[in-house]
């Protein structure tokens, strides 16, 4: 199986605008669209609570024609055109589709961050971790999201194996970005945050990039927009993710970062399992 991950920070931006960035966004996804994989999970849809609108589906068809489309969008108590996640799943696979809720703090159940596809013999799940916010705002919460994020995730290990993805909100390790010292109190760079990781790493689960590439530096899989530089110097975080259950992580042929061009933000990353 190929699958395939991206944060595309707004999916009606990126189908409906004609902004530089969105033209961008349309090479990423024509990118996708020849990767030809089975599965693409899509973070950050910033849809509003009814999903995508028929013109944002008639335009995923041109991209992805043979493909099924289920989301999951921010509601009520949570913000509206927030977050939101969602799979394209070629429509020659049949998975049972959860949503599940972690009992998370705050509205962060709520706000579409998690959708998982259950197969016969494996489960393939995607998250969008909260982000710790301005001044580590929500930093607490983001612990107990972890927590209780691990506890889902080893709940599913039980049953079947899993292929678990998405952005991650975190930089594991100093090599996972460019400039460590200076980040040391940043979202996705406390210690609390990179213990968490290491915490669900612990419970069974296998970080692929790092299983087949060691610890090669300079690769990152999100650049900050707000930095016009980021990315032509690679000042980076890898903050997103293809996790494997560790009992099936040498099924896995390869895991890495896929181009995205000049579009700053982050950028799709490809896992190959023989399943």
């Amino acid at each position: 199986m190929k699958l395939i991950s991206w944060n595309i920070d707004s999916l009606n931006a990126a189908l409906t605008s004609d902004s530089p960035r969105a033209l961008l966004s349309r090479a990423v996804l024509n990118t996708l669209a020849v990767e030809n994989a089975d599965i693409i999970a899509i973070q950050e849809t910033k849809l509003s609570d009814k999903g995508p609108t028929k013109k944002h589906l008639e335009i995923l068809e041109t991209y992805f024609p043979d493909y099924a489309v289920v989301w999951r969008s921010s509601c009520e108590p949570a913000r509206k055109g927030y977050a939101g996640t969602m799979f394209l799943y070629r429509k020659d696979l049949t998975p049972i589709i959860s949503f599940p809720e972690i009992g998370s703090p705050t509205t962060m159940d709520a706000e579409g961050r998690i959708i998982t596809l259950e197969f016969d013999s494996f489960f393939v799940t995607q998250v969008y971790t909260p982000n710790a916010g301005d001044g580590l705002r929500r930093l607490a919460d983001r612990q107990i999201w972890d927590e209780k994020y691990a506890d889902y995730l080893a709940e599913l290990d039980r049953i079947k194996p899993v292929l678990a993805t998405g952005d991650y909100n975190v930089a594991h390790h100093e090599i996972d970005l460019a400039n460590p010292a200076s980040n040391r109190q940043s979202p996705g760079f406390t210690d609390e945050e990179r213990q968490g990781f290491t915490n669900l790493l612990a419970r069974g689960f296998t970080d692929t990039f790092r299983h087949l590439h060691g610890n090669i530096t300079g690769a990152y899989t999100w650049w900050a927009q707000r930095s016009r530089t980021s990315k032509i110097n690679n000042t980076g975080w890898r903050i997103d993710y293809w996790l494997t259950s560790n009992r099936i992580a040498d099924k896995v042929t390869r895991s890495e970062m896929l181009d995205s061009g000049a579009r700053q933000d982050h950028t799709p990353i490809v896992m190959e399992i023989d399943l």
